[in-house]
């Protein structure tokens, strides 16, 4: 045996070694980094199908959530649950889970928590769609901030390729997928309409004059609604039915990402990878974007009242106003309306974003958000003028793209740099609005929550507004967006 070796390495060894290591990172991050256009192009259409056929069952559940479940607010309930939980997985999750197992894989298992809850559905009552809600809930943060921070790196990449602007670009990618992802409300709201219209024919509409009063924004959770047959739940077989076709929409999508999506690398993952702990310090990271960043604590308001006006749209204006007037059978009708715009205005406005920038479009949301509040608010619902509630819906889904496709990217183009903590602040405060919008849902009447979402808008454009002008300026010393080291 040789007295000279020794179980440690020498330094010329370790120096090599890190060489190596090196210089491995350097190969596999240009091999990331060189995906080709089509492959980038490949990925972004795989997830937005995956996304389309998940929120297919989702937000097709969603709307039917105040009118399926509406004894003891167990369907609202429910729905706070989720974005409530969805809060706090925001603040420890998102980075850890996309850490250890990448975007692909986290995109992936967080489905699968979608799945868990629209099954609880065939048996509804608070022992299964609570923890369930609980369940989603946490895996709904690393969902978004997975697609969000796979979307914006592959944007990246892509507009280094063509020479365009990430900001070009990563509004593209959004609106693209967003112009899938709202389509998800056509199939999903068709389905439930299908179903349940079997018990419309069999159900006269004639709503009396004194229970159409107790509809629109007059409508309460305390009233006395057991007159009106419009709002008595189906019947069990249906129920089975669609959630079955919305428990395989959701497997489907799962499948979709598990064999289809590419793994990626992000930039900076090389550097950060192992450093990442589900620990308090966890809770702590998506804080301290928000406080390096004024312009993140500016937008809050607006990102709040995204939360808010999709809540109201879901579930207030699906009982208050459709439900409660026209029945249960119109619901997925009258939202088949406010997917189809929402998604042509969603990609067109992608498009079109480059050409005049973010201002015009926000106006436009502003606008038309604020006249089809004014009119919920003064507007009784009647059965004879079915045609209101198909413009009211088309009007808000037209503000709804313009708030979805382009705060997403807005935070894309503003926070670059820190796009996972960015992102996780984005889902946190959007999920509080959820939660707000929900929580009040079983107590305060319909006229007062549509205050709520007047007041909301107004203060979140003022600041957005101002978000513009400093950006615009060059960004002022006191409002630096580029958190600091």
């Amino acid at each position: 045996m040789d007295s000279n070796v020794s179980d440690k390495p020498t330094t010329d060894e370790c120096l090599n070694s890190d060489k190596l290591e090196m210089e491995d990172l350097e190969q596999e991050q240009k091999l990331e980094t060189s995906m080709s256009k089509m492959k980038i192009l490949k990925n972004l259409l795989v997830v937005s199908f995956a996304f389309m056929f998940l929120f297919t069952a989702f937000q097709s559940l969603t709307n039917l959530q105040s009118s399926l479940n509406r004894e003891e607010g167990l369907g609202t309930v429910g729905l706070s649950v989720i974005y409530g939980s969805l809060t706090v997985s925001c603040m420890f999750l998102p980075p850890f889970i996309i850490d250890v197992l990448g975007c692909k894989w986290t995109v992936a298992f967080s489905m699968l928590c979608y799945i868990l809850y629209m099954a609880a559905n065939f048996y509804a009552t608070w022992w299964t769609i609570i923890p369930a809600a609980v369940i989603l809930g946490l895996g709904a943060a690393p969902l978004w901030s997975a697609k969000c921070t796979y979307l914006t790196q592959t944007g990246s990449w892509y507009s280094k390729m063509t020479g365009q602007t990430e900001d070009d670009i990563i509004n593209r990618f959004f609106g693209f997928f967003f112009l899938f992802f709202q389509t998800s409300q056509i199939w999903g709201n068709l389905i439930s309409s299908m179903v349940f219209s079997e018990r419309g024919d069999n159900v006269t509409n004639d709503v009396s004059e004194e229970d159409l009063l107790k509809c629109g924004a007059n409508n309460c959770f305390g009233d006395d609604i057991s007159n009106n047959t419009n709002l008595k739940k189906p019947g069990l077989n249906q129920v089975y039915t669609v959630c079955g076709v919305y428990v395989a929409c959701a497997f489907i999508a799962f499948v979709i990402v598990a064999i289809f999506l590419d793994k990626i690398n992000l930039d900076k993952s090389k550097q950060e990878s192992g450093k990442r702990r589900l620990s308090f310090n966890l809770l702590l990271e998506t804080f301290r974007h928000l406080g390096r960043n004024d312009y993140q604590k500016l937008l809050i308001p607006l990102t709040l009242y995204s939360g808010l006006e999709q809540a109201f749209i879901a579930g207030d204006f699906t009982r208050s106003y459709i439900s409660c007037s026209i029945g249960i059978w119109n619901v997925g009708f009258v939202m088949i309306c406010y997917g189809v715009v929402d998604a042509t205005c969603s990609f067109t406005f992608g498009r079109l974003v480059q050409y005049v920038g973010h201002i015009p479009f926000f106006i436009l949301a502003y606008l038309v958000h604020m006249a089809a509040q004014i009119t919920l608010l003064l507007w009784l619902p009647n059965p004879d003028t079915v045609y209101v509630f198909y413009i009211l819906a088309a009007m808000w889904a037209v503000g709804d793209a313009v708030i979805q496709t382009q705060i997403n990217a807005l935070y894309g183009y503003l926070f670059t740099d820190s796009a996972e903590a960015a992102f996780a602040n984005y889902r946190l405060w959007e999920s509080v609005g959820f939660i707000i919008a929900f929580a009040y849902s079983s107590y305060i009447c319909t006229g007062i929550k549509i205050y709520v979402c007047i007041g909301v808008l107004n203060i979140g454009m003022l600041l957005y507004g101002v978000v513009e002008f400093l950006d615009r300026r060059g960004k002022s010393k006191s409002f630096d967006v580029t958190p600091s080291k």
